[in-house]
């Protein structure tokens, strides 16, 4: 699958996840699958990791139960998660891995173990298996 992403919101989420060393930031996309089978983000959420570490996050349950009223509210699907990996590369964990419960998800991950080249992808996971989704910053 494809998934695009507005460069305005790639810019929040870089700005977030910095501010946010050294724990992983997290949040929520929000958007639409295109006839064309593009999937499209429209918004990206900033939510706080209720676990404070740099290993691991928990999206705070109201801030997610907002984030998708407003999804709601703007015509709007969840699409998926993102969030940030400080020292690691961007790719799946087990850790990520085990928590992907959900398969018509998109899962993003920002590296920013090279500050100066952020690596963002995006990945699906199905069955154990993460899978890297072609990722576009338009």
């Amino acid at each position: 699958m494809k998934v695009t992403i507005k460069k305005e919101d790639y810019e929040k989420i870089l700005g977030h996840a910095r501010k946010e060393r050294p724990d992983e930031a997290c949040g929520l996309i929000g958007g639409i699958d295109r006839d064309d089978g593009v999937r499209e983000i429209k918004k990206v959420y900033l939510l706080t990791n209720m676990d404070h570490t740099s290993e691991h996050f928990s999206l705070d349950p109201a801030e997610q139960l907002k984030a998708v009223k407003d999804m709601r509210s703007e015509g709007l699907k969840p699409l998926g998660n993102w969030h940030s990996h400080p020292e690691s590369p961007s790719r799946s964990s087990k850790e990520d891995i085990r928590l992907a419960f959900d398969s018509r998800a998109s899962y993003l991950i920002l590296s920013l173990m090279d500050d100066d080249n952020p690596v963002l992808n995006s990945f699906h996971v199905e069955n154990g298996i993460s899978s890297k989704e072609e990722l576009e910053i338009v």
